[in-house]
């Protein structure tokens, strides 16, 4: 296949840049599972924006400022919260309806707060923001005549031209889930929005698909990836064998809820002066101390205190929910763990979205732009999907020259290609890989971690490498293993950027260096295939 514009990935990122760089040229958006199934598609909270009366562009900056722990970068931020208003804009234009109080003569949005935010300002579509976004965006996308969706196809590997002087992406190896075979795809330009890895954690609320993707594709093929120790736990999952971690949105405590012990006590004063809306990090972090100070292996989330028509009506969706579940939150506390739920880390971008290998642009969770240094703030991530979608529209839009077409058959790599028909696939040992690595993160490389911890994580991910890799090389390709070995090499990463950051800041927490340190340590941790030892195959 040919196209100008090849997006791997469905979630607000890569539909937003499908529908913007249409009009530039074709697009074929692969994703690897049916298009509505992302990441985006479960945020809950919202989108943030500087749009009320007492709200500010500074104060947003300033909020996504200290969050970030130091490491954000403030020209990012700042191009960030004063595209706010344009970008949403364009969200309704699509056809997104938020929540909006009022009258009809004075209506207006209804605004949001969240940990970390000083001010009402998530836009929201009561508590399925996320939900209304996909859908509306999915249609649009389904009826461009420039636009082509390729579902249950799996991103492989990217194909780049190594014929001049620096290494150019032209596309990437997909292979359909349906039948295995792999298909490549050339285009101008590729774009990698295939969000997050939340799946290299054993608790995560992230979808099944969030296996790290384009950050283990985009490394493979040479480019930088950075910041991968910084991955958010979600501090509001709920607790319960049957929920798969669902998460409880941030707003419930933006709103008034409380975090309490088993025994009813409320602990967030002695952590933070902000309580239960203090920033992600923080509160992860207390309640992680909480529960090992009790050995309860969960807390809860207390909304008894405010109104039911209040919790009905702003919280439908979480209501129906957690019923479903036999917990009644207007009338009893909710049982909540942390799970891991945002990578901060990514492909290394500039402010266009460009990666460092001509021709391949990372925008969305796959990123790291620089927004959100070391810590996200709360319904940032749909806004930075938005902008550096638009932003690397506009810089294709000026580069239309300067992106060729390939002119060459790419060849499929060896482990493509192998495996005989009659070859036995022991699916047993790809679920063990599998659970064995998401135990070893969440034991290890977790929410607090020590060197020891994450040395051990190092050599038993190595062993665990050697073992895939045969296997990999030895049976037929399938998804779940092309999804493991990406898995393997998200976990190498994040391990090997935790154990290079000697201090604490932000989402990583070394009980080895527990403090910041701002002389040796605050810039950004970098890696990339050619001067790094992680194994790559």
């Amino acid at each position: 296949m040919q196209t100008d514009f090849l997006v791997i990935g469905s979630g607000i990122a890569g539909l937003s840049f499908a529908l913007e760089a249409a009009q530039l040229g074709q697009v074929i958006v692969a994703t690897k599972r049916e298009a509505p199934e992302s990441n985006t598609r479960y945020a809950q909270g919202g989108i943030a924006g500087a749009m009320g009366k007492d709200d500010s562009f500074e104060l947003h900056k300033d909020d996504t400022l200290i969050a970030g722990a130091g490491l954000c970068h403030e020209d990012v931020v700042d191009l960030c919260v004063r595209a706010a208003p344009d970008r949403i804009s364009w969200l309704v234009e699509q056809g997104v309806s938020f929540s909006t109080v009022g009258s009809d003569d004075a209506i207006e949005y209804d605004m949001g707060r969240e940990g970390g935010h000083s001010r009402r300002r998530v836009l929201h579509v009561a508590d399925l923001t996320g939900r209304e976004i996909e859908q509306v965006l999915v249609a649009k996308v389904s009826q461009h005549p420039n636009i082509s969706i390729l579902e249950d196809h799996l991103g492989l590997d990217l194909i780049y031209d190594d014929s001049s002087s620096s290494r150019r992406v032209v596309g990437a190896f997909l292979m359909s889930r349906l039948d295995g075979t792999v298909v490549p795809v050339y285009a101008r330009a590729t774009i990698l929005a295939t969000g997050g890895g939340g799946k290299v954690y054993l608790y995560t609320s992230n979808p099944d698909v969030a296996t790290g993707d384009g950050v283990a594709m985009a490394y493979r093929a040479g480019a930088r990836v950075a910041n991968m120790e910084f991955f958010q736990f979600h501090p509001t999952c709920l607790y319960h064998p049957k929920a798969k971690s669902f998460l409880l949105s941030e707003t419930l405590r933006g709103e008034g809820g409380y975090l309490r012990r088993l025994d009813g006590t409320r602990f967030m004063d002695k952590y933070h002066p902000q309580k239960e809306i203090a920033p992600r990090d923080i509160v992860a972090r207390a309640i992680d101390h909480e529960m090992k100070a009790t050995g309860d292996d969960h807390i809860l989330l207390d909304l008894t205190h405010l109104s039911p028509s209040f919790l009905e009506e702003r919280f439908p969706n979480l209501l129906a929910t957690t019923l479903q579940f036999g917990v009644d939150m207007r009338t009893e506390p909710v049982p909540v763990v942390p799970a891991a739920h945002y990578m901060c880390g990514g492909v290394l971008t500039d402010t266009e979205g460009q990666t460092s290998l001509p021709g391949l642009y990372a925008i969305g969770e796959v990123a790291c732009t620089g927004l959100h240094g070391a810590n996200r703030l709360a319904s940032n991530s749909l806004l930075e999907a938005l902008v550096f979608a638009n932003r690397a529209v506009q810089d294709i839009s000026k580069k239309r020259d300067l992106l060729v077409p390939y002119d060459k058959e790419a060849a499929p790599r060896a482990w493509m290609l192998t495996g005989r028909p009659g070859q036995r696939q022991e699916n047993v040992m790809v679920s063990q890989d599998w659970d064995e690595i998401r135990r070893l993160m969440w034991n290890y490389v977790g929410i607090v971690r020590s060197n020891r911890r994450l040395h051990g994580a190092r050599g038993r991910l190595d062993l665990l490498g050697r073992e895939i890799r045969e296997y990999l090389l030895s049976t037929p390709l399938t998804p779940d293993i092309a999804e493991l070995r990406n898995l393997l090499l998200m976990s190498q990463l994040i391990v090997e950027s935790a154990l290079s950051r000697q201090e604490s800041r932000g989402l990583h927490y070394n009980v080895d260096y527990p403090k910041t340190d701002d002389i040796r340590c605050k810039k950004d941790t970098i890696l990339w295939a050619g001067e790094h030892p992680t194994a790559v195959f």
